[in-house]
């Protein structure tokens, strides 16, 4: 495959967190898909929550480019297959714009990623508490990596007219020109829980106001038309984007260890021609308790051969019809844990298919779900301690919320045979959650490892070597539980495995 792309793009960043990255880049990129141009959105890192108001500001899903997770070669690709058709490209940048994963570098950083799409930076800066120092601050970060590109700023939460006009003197000598600011007055709410804000999928309405008074703030405060200009700047980028079933085929091609993709002698691949019904389905968990995906997990799982069917375990009672496999991503079980419970029928139906043998990948939320129970955050006004409420009981263990914070990049190897990987294979994953979970205690009639209902034993799902070493997750039949999240885009041999696992 040979191309290039020559999508016009910016990244937004900033000195650090909270100076307004978010406020700023779905400002702009609904503003700008307000004024008639396809925009496609992007988030530097793993994060999952970002690039849903990004999707409602542009009606195009939000895709993530995090270099350690995928690694930096692949994210021309993923950007140029996210960018298809569109005139423009907006990049909201992680943490600061030099910050990445810890003792390694620049490598995922926001500066990273700038150098690699050949990006102009947009850098944002909180002027709240300084005048003549913003100069010196923009300078600094402009000067010290001669490879980033940071070509503009943005002063957010400016105090007044006044204010402005000492940031912009201060700045008129620095050769980085002022492309806006925004005042610090009429914020627009955007909620926030324990692990940043509040999904989309969960304030839909208010999302849509939130992102619709943003636009107007950045319509407002700043440069559009010297912004496109800027983004039209960016030179191509060589090499094709990214596609789901020529990964698939060169991870069949490499050999690596992995099953298999599946193939149309089979009757289960995308080119058997045998119509709807020769695909497995894989169901997929969403609604409002399950908003942690990445787009190209189902993309690969179709171009694996699989009939992808999400579904609501909140509001439906019962699998997608002829569901031959189960994915269960991310998300805020914990705060749903009450109607979770409550859908017996549903808690059921996934039981009676892991018992079945059929091949369900879990993360974090999924893992949880999976669980014998989950205990939720206690009520602080009332003073009473929260009860545990039963889960579907497939994985022998209790989760609960708990007071820390686990953040952070992993390195992984797998311990233990599964529908996903084979044993020793090497994944790179991130950690996000504030829940613990407590294996053994209650073990099922058939003794300790198993769960209610008996079956067979559960195994450890990863050794964990950086930062470091332990044991995490499960392996229970076809079942595959843990913590770890991670992109498939590295391992595509995930999806071809998974799906062929349906397919058996």
């Amino acid at each position: 495959m040979t191309g290039t792309t020559s999508v016009p793009r910016l990244v937004i960043a900033a000195p650090s967190s909270g100076s307004g990255k978010t406020t700023v880049a779905t400002g702009l990129m609904a503003a700008f898909a307000a004024s008639g141009l396809a925009v496609s959105p992007h988030k530097v890192g793993p994060d999952y929550i970002d690039p849903g108001y990004h999707a409602l500001a542009t009606g195009r899903p939000g895709r993530n480019l995090d270099a350690y997770l995928c690694g930096p070669q692949a994210l021309p690709g993923l950007f140029g297959h996210g960018a298809r058709g569109a005139d423009l490209a907006v990049v909201e940048g992680v943490m600061g714009l030099y910050d990445g994963a810890a003792h390694q570098g620049e490598l995922a950083s926001t500066a990273q990623v700038a150098k690699v799409l050949r990006a102009p930076v947009v850098l944002v800066v909180d002027a709240a508490s300084q005048s003549r120092s913003v100069a010196a601050l923009v300078h600094g970060f402009a000067s010290w990596d001669p490879e980033v590109r940071v070509a503009g700023v943005i002063l957010n939460k400016v105090g007044s007219d006044r204010h402005e006009e000492l940031l912009r003197e201060a700045l008129a000598g620095s050769g980085v020109p002022v492309f806006g600011a925004l005042r610090r007055v009429g914020a627009v709410h955007t909620p926030s829980r324990h692990l940043g804000l509040v999904p989309v999928a969960e304030r839909h309405a208010e999302a849509v106001e939130s992102v619709a008074a943003l636009a107007d703030r950045v319509r407002a405060g700043c440069d559009l038309p010297g912004l496109l200009e800027l983004a039209r700047s960016a030179p191509p980028l060589p090499g094709p984007a990214w596609d789901p079933a020529h990964s698939l085929r060169e991870a069949r091609s490499a050999d690596a260890g992995h099953a298999a993709e599946p193939d149309a002698e089979s009757g289960t691949g995308p080119e058997s021609g045998s119509g709807r019904g020769a695909r497995p389905v894989v169901a997929v968990a969403g609604g409002s308790a399950f908003t942690f995906s990445y787009a190209e997990h189902a993309e690969l799982l179709t171009a694996a051969g699989a009939d992808v069917v999400t579904f609501d375990p909140l509001r439906e009672t019962r699998l997608p019809e002829g569901t031959r496999g189960l994915v269960i991503g991310g998300g805020f079980p914990e705060v749903y844990a009450a109607e979770l419970s409550a859908n017996e029928p549903l808690r059921a139906a996934v039981a009676a298919l892991a018992a079945s043998g059929a091949p369900i990948a879990a993360e974090c939320a999924g893992l949880l779900y999976l669980a014998r129970s989950l205990t939720p955050e206690p009520d602080a006004e009332a003073g009473t301690r929260a009860a545990p409420l039963p889960m579907c009981g497939v994985l022998p263990a209790d989760a609960r919320m708990s007071g820390r914070l686990t953040l952070g990049y992993r390195e992984a190897v797998a311990l233990s045979p599964s529908p996903l990987l084979p044993v020793g294979a090497r994944v790179r994953g991130h950690e996000f959650h504030r829940t613990v979970i407590t294996p053994g205690a209650g073990e099922g009639p058939d003794g300790p490892g198993d769960g209610a209902g008996g079956g067979p034993a559960a195994l450890p799902a990863w050794g964990v070597v950086r930062p470091t070493r332990q044991v995490e997750g499960f392996v229970r039949g076809g079942v595959h539980a843990s913590y770890l999240h991670v992109h498939w885009t590295a391992t595509p041999g995930i999806a071809a495995s998974f799906v062929r696992s349906c397919a058996r």
